[in-house]
C-alpha cells in the first residue's frame, strides 16, 4: 500500500499570480497546468455544483418514471432528453468540461469532468467538495494579491522576501 496520491486523479487548484501580477488560480491535473482567472475558477465551481444537483435530480426523475409512473426505459430516455434540453445553459468561461450523468442501469448520479486528455467521474458529494476548493482558491487568489500589494507598500520587505513568505505559508498548509 502506498500513501502517494494519483496525480492523474486529483485536480489541484491553488492561489497564484499571473505574469502581470494579477490574482490567478493555478490548476494542475496530471500533465495539464493552467493559470485561470478567479472569475473562470468561480464559474467552474458554479457549474460543478449545478452538475451535481442535475445528476441527482435526473436519478430522482428516472426513479419516479419507473416506480410511480411505470414508464418504459425508452420512454424515460426520451423524457430525460427533453428535460435536459430545457435546462438553462450555463454562461461564462469554465476550466473543465462538465457533464451531469444519471446511470439508467446503476441508478447512481455522477458528474464527468475533463480537460484535454484528462477525465474523471465523481459522485455528487465529491463534486461539491471539489467545487468548494475551487471557490476557496479563487477567493484566496484575490486576497493574496491584495496582501502582496500591501506588503510591497509597507516598504519593509522586498519582492523576494514577500514571495518567500508566501512560499512558506503554502508549504506550511
Amino acid at each position: 500500500m502506498t500513501d502517494q496520491i494519483d496525480t492523474d486523479y486529483v485536480v489541484y487548484v491553488s492561489s497564484t499570480v499571473d505574469d502581470d501580477g494579477k490574482a490567478a488560480v493555478l490548476m494542475q491535473w496530471g500533465a495539464i497546468q493552467a493559470v485561470l482567472t478567479p472569475e473562470v475558477t468561480l464559474t467552474t465551481a458554479r457549474d460543478l455544483m449545478a452538475a451535481a444537483a442535475a445528476a441527482e435530480s435526473d436519478i430522482a426523475l428516472i426513479r419516479t418514471g419507473r416506480e410511480v409512473l411505470q414508464l418504459s426505459d425508452p420512454m424515460i430516455g426520451r423524457l430525460m432528453q427533453d428535460v435536459r434540453t430545457r435546462r438553462p445553459k450555463p454562461e461564462g468561461k469554465v476550466a473543465l468540461r462538465i457533464e451531469a450523468v444519471a446511470g439508467m442501469k446503476t441508478g447512481l448520479p455522477y458528474v464527468n469532468i475533463g480537460r484535454g486528455s484528462m477525465k474523471r467521474q465523481m459522485d455528487p458529494d465529491t463534486t461539491r467538495e471539489m467545487a468548494s476548493h475551487w471557490v476557496q482558491a479563487a477567493v484566496a487568489a484575490q486576497i493574496d494579491v491584495r496582501l502582496r500589494y500591501a506588503l510591497g507598500e509597507w516598504d519593509r520587505l522586498n519582492v523576494v522576501e514577500i514571495e518567500e513568505l508566501f512560499a512558506l505559508m503554502r508549504n506550511g498548509s
